[in-house]
C-alpha cells in the first residue's frame, strides 16, 4: 500500500511538471493573455516546488510521513481540480503555485513512507528503484499527454491528476501510522526569505522582458530579491535554526554541484519551454503531434539514468557528470544552429543528447556530492542540490520566455535562450574538475565474515534515479554506522 501511494504520487508530480509545456498555446487561446502569463502558468509551479523542498523534509519528520503525504497529495488533488476549472488566467496562475507546494511536500514524505515501509535495506532498495519508474513515465508521458489531451480540451491535463490523486489517498489511508519525531523549531526566516527572493527575481526577470530591464517593477523586484537573498544568508549563517547551516554553504564540492544542477535545469526545461511553443507557433505542428515529437528523447532518459552508476564506477563519479554536460551542451548548440527550413526530426534528433546529457549527469552528481558531505548533512546537501534545480529550471522560464516575446523574432529568441543555456553548461564543465574524487573509507565488516569498502556498499545504493540516491544513500550511511 505505500509503495503503490508512493509510486503514484511521485507519478503524477512528475507527469504534471511537463505535461503543461505542450498545452500552452491551448491555455492562451481559451483564457487568453501573452508570453508573460504563459511563463507564470509554468514558473507558478516550479517556484513553489524549489523553495519548499527545503523544509518539506524537516515538516516530514515533525507529522509524520503517512500524515504528510496525505496533506501533500490532497492540496496537490484539490489545486488540480482548481487549475481544471479556472475562469482566467490569475486563478490558473495562483492555483498552480498551490500545486508546487503540494509537490514539495510529496517527494520527501513519499521516500519516507517507503523507508518505513521497508525496513529491510535490500528491499527498500528495490521498492525505491520502483518509485522512481512511477517518475520516469511521468517524464515521458508528460509531453504526449499534454499534446493529445489539450486538443480536446487544455483543462484535461489538470483533470487527470485527479483519479490518480485519489487512488494514492486510498492507499496510503491504508498504511500503518507513521512515528512522528520531536524536531528544532522551524525556520520561519529562511523559508520566507527563500520564497521571497525566488519570486521576486523571477517576476523581475519576466517584468523585464516584458517592459524592459529600466521598468521600475522589474528595478523593485530584482532590489527585493537581493534584499531577501542577503536575510537568508544570514539567517543559514547565524540563525539557530537553519535548514542549510553556514557550513554547508562554505563547501566547495556543495557550492559547484549546485551551479552544475541549476545549469543543467536551464537546458533541459529551457529546451522543453521553447520548443513546445516553437513546434506549434513556427513549424504549425498540432500539439499531440509536439507532444509525439518529445517521445524520442524522453524515453532515452529514462534508460540512460541507470548507466550512470556504470560509467561512475568504470571512469569515476566526474567523469559522467563532465560528459553529461558536454552532450547537453553540444545538443543545444545543434538545436540553436539548425536552421527554420529543416526537416522537424532535424530538430527531435538534436534533443536526444540534451536529454541524455542530463539523465547521465544528475545521477553521478548526486552520488558524488553525497559523497563528499558528511553522512548528517546527506539529506540536507540533496535539499539544496534539488532546490537549485528548480530555480534553473524557472529562471530559463522566465529569461527565456523574455527573450521569445516577440512573436516576429520567435527563431532568434530560440538561438539566443539555447546558447545562453549552452554558455551556462560551458562554464560548470569547466568548473567540474573543481570536485575532486571521493574521500577514502574504511573497509566494513561483513556480517559473514568478509569485507567490503563501504564506498562499494554506498555507491551500489547511490546508483539509483537522482532524487533516490539523496535519501537512500544517507540511509546506507547510517546503516554503515551502526
Amino acid at each position: 500500500m505505500a509503495l503503490g501511494a508512493a509510486l503514484l504520487g511521485f507519478f503524477v508530480i512528475t507527469l504534471d511538471a511537463l505535461v503543461v509545456n505542450v498545452a500552452l498555446p491551448s491555455i492562451r487561446n481559451s483564457l487568453g493573455g501573452g508570453i508573460t502569463g504563459l511563463q507564470w502558468v509554468i514558473d507558478g509551479y516550479t517556484l513553489m516546488f524549489a523553495a519548499l523542498l527545503l523544509s518539506a523534509g524537516s515538516l516530514t519528520d515533525r507529522l509524520g510521513a503517512r500524515r504528510t503525504f496525505a496533506v501533500g497529495l490532497a492540496v496537490f488533488v484539490a489545486a488540480s481540480a482548481v487549475c481544471g476549472l479556472a475562469p482566467n488566467l490569475g486563478v490558473l496562475v495562483a492555483a498552480r503555485l498551490v500545486q508546487g507546494a503540494g509537490a514539495a511536500v510529496i517527494v520527501p514524505s513519499s521516500l519516507a513512507l517507503i523507508r518505513e515501509a521497508f525496513p529491510d535495506a535490500g528491499k527498500r532498495a528495490k521498492a525505491i528503484s520502483v518509485w522512481a519508474l512511477g517518475g520516469s513515465v511521468g517524464s515521458a508521458a508528460g509531453p504526449v499527454a499534454g499534446g493529445f489531451l489539450s486538443q480536446v480540451d487544455w483543462r484535461l491535463i489538470f483533470f487527470v491528476n485527479l483519479p490518480v490523486g485519489l487512488i494514492a489517498l486510498f492507499l496510503v489511508a491504508r498504511t500503518h501510522r507513521s512515528p512522528r519525531s520531536e524536531q528544532a523549531p522551524f525556520d520561519w526566516t529562511g523559508q520566507l526569505s527563500a520564497i521571497v527572493a525566488m519570486g521576486a527575481l523571477t517576476f523581475g526577470a519576466i517584468k523585464a522582458g516584458a517592459d524592459g530591464f529600466t521598468a521600475v517593477q522589474a528595478i523593485v523586484s530584482f532590489a527585493l530579491a537581493v534584499v531577501a537573498a542577503v536575510v537568508f544568508v544570514v539567517a543559514q549563517a547565524r540563525g539557530p535554526h537553519s535548514m542549510i547551516g553556514s557550513t554547508l554553504l562554505r563547501e566547495r564540492t556543495m557550492v559547484v554541484s549546485a551551479a552544475i544542477g541549476f545549469a543543467l535545469n536551464v537546458g533541459f526545461y529551457g529546451m522543453i519551454f521553447l520548443l513546445s511553443l516553437y513546434l506549434q507557433q513556427a513549424k504549425g505542428m498540432s500539439a499531440p503531434a509536439t507532444g509525439l515529437a518529445f517521445v524520442p528523447m524522453t524515453l532515452l532518459t529514462a534508460f540512460i539514468s541507470p548507466t550512470a552508476a556504470w560509467f561512475a564506477a568504470r571512469f569515476g563519479p566526474r567523469m559522467p557528470v563532465i560528459a553529461g554536460q558536454v552532450a547537453m551542451m553540444a545538443g543545444l548548440i545543434l538545436l540553436a544552429l539548425v536552421p527554420a527550413s529543416a526537416p522537424t526530426w532535424l530538430l527531435i534528433a538534436a534533443m536526444v543528447p540534451v536529454g541524455a546529457g542530463g539523465s547521465l549527469a544528475v545521477p553521478a552528481l548526486t552520488s558524488l556530492l553525497l559523497d563528499q558531505v558528511a553522512a548528517g548533512r546527506a539529506g540536507t546537501a540533496s535539499g539544496v542540490l534539488n532546490t537549485s534545480r528548480q530555480i534553473g529550471g524557472a529562471l530559463a522560464v522566465a529569461v527565456f520566455g523574455a527573450l521569445i516575446a516577440d512573436h516576429d523574432h520567435l527563431a532568434a529568441g530560440l538561438e539566443t535562450s539555447l546558447l545562453i543555456a549552452a554558455a551556462a553548461l560551458l562554464l560548470t564543465t569547466a568548473a567540474s574538475f573543481l570536485l575532486g574524487p571521493p574521500p577514502a573509507r574504511e573497509p566494513t565488516s561483513h556480517a559473514a565474515g568478509g569485507t567490503e569498502p563501504a564506498t562499494e556498499q554506498i555507491d551500489k545504493l547511490g546508483s539509483l534515479p537522482p532524487v533516490v540516491g539523496a535519501t537512500h544513500t544517507q540511509a546506507g550511511r547510517q546503516l554503515l554506522e551502526r
